[in-house]
């Protein structure tokens, strides 16, 4: 496949926010959605930069994309993979922030510029908000902060989804996204949140994920599930090897991610297979890189009721029949 060249314009004012749209097998019609509610948003042509990456689509939207505006940075190379796409778009950011954001998905704008006002008048490295199913939300003047993302990971829960949060560029160095696999996000979001000094948490659903059946997270083919399956557990593996050379407030902080991934690992097994086989000998590499049974820890509720029951034969046998009934 040929790859088009880059199409962009000089600016002598460095933008705001870089808003790195990834393109692959979406309708164009949702791209241009997804364009349209950045364009939307109470940011000139000097503040903002839009850049899409399309990945190896079988059509161009480039023509599509010039009858939105101009001023679109476009690049097309050779399908890579999302963090490869990303990748690509990190290198093209101009903005003094990033905004990841799938083809498919969009901003949803009275909540988002809640997130914009964050940046314009506080100091801060990221703004973590949230996303919906649906595409109204109400603004919401609440947020938190500031709190280092070591601090915040700590405590809480992380969502890996790159789209959730909006963040300063230079905090990057040389962080990237794995090429190749899924699950990129996960692997990406927990090292970030380790580099950020000031972070901000708001309520806000300013981010709207379309559900599609044909998309890469809802792919029902057995084959896919396995890839799935099997990447996520490298990536878990990926981020084991990093603990010991981290600060202990930092080990602490992934320690808790690690064992939240762990966690969603073992369910995911047990609810795309529902193979006891299969799943032991998960359990199996786990224990052998010292990540099952799961650490007893008073992270959640969920986390301890969870942790009891696969620690015996009969508590995994117990959730593999609950847990097909349920999908049922």
């Amino acid at each position: 496949m040929s790859t088009q060249p880059v199409y962009s314009q000089n600016k002598e004012d460095k933008p705001l926010v870089s808003f790195v749209v990834t393109f692959y097998s979406e309708p164009v019609d949702m791209l241009k959605e997804c364009i349209s509610s950045i364009l939307a948003l109470s940011l000139n042509e000097t503040e903002r930069q839009i850049i899409v990456v399309d990945d190896g689509a079988e059509y161009s939207p480039i023509n599509e994309l010039l009858a939105l505006s101009s001023n679109i940075v476009y690049v097309r190379q050779p399908n890579q993979g999302l963090g490869q796409a990303r990748n690509t778009g990190i290198a093209l950011a101009e903005g003094s922030f990033i905004q990841f954001i799938d083809g498919d998905d969009l901003l949803l704008t009275s909540p988002y510029e809640q997130c914009l006002d964050i940046i314009r008048y506080r100091e801060t490295d990221m703004v973590l908000f949230q996303s919906t199913d649906k595409k109204t939300a109400k603004p919401l003047a609440d947020a938190e902060g500031p709190i280092s993302g070591t601090e915040y990971m700590t405590h809480h829960n992380l969502r890996g989804s790159v789209w959730t949060y909006l963040f300063r560029k230079e905090i990057l160095h040389d962080l990237r996204f794995p090429k190749g696999v899924l699950h990129e996000d996960e692997a990406f979001t927990p090292q970030i949140m380790l580099r950020v000094d000031n972070l901000y948490t708001t309520k806000n659903k300013a981010y709207y994920y379309r559900k599609r059946e044909n998309s890469i997270m809802h792919k029902r083919d057995k084959r896919w599930y396995i890839r799935r399956l099997a990447d996520a557990e490298q990536v878990i593996y990926r981020l084991k090897d990093r603990v010991d050379y981290l600060p202990v407030k930092e080990r602490i902080a992934m320690e808790r991610r690690i064992a939240q991934l762990t966690m969603d690992h073992i369910y995911n097994v047990i609810t795309m297979t529902h193979d006891e086989t299969h799943l032991d000998h998960v359990l199996q590499r786990l224990s052998r890189h010292g990540l099952f049974p799961l650490p007893d820890k008073d992270y959640t509720t969920k986390y301890k009721w969870f942790r009891r029951m696969t620690n015996s034969s009969f508590g995994r046998k117990t959730l593999i029949m609950l847990l097909r009934v349920n999908k049922r």
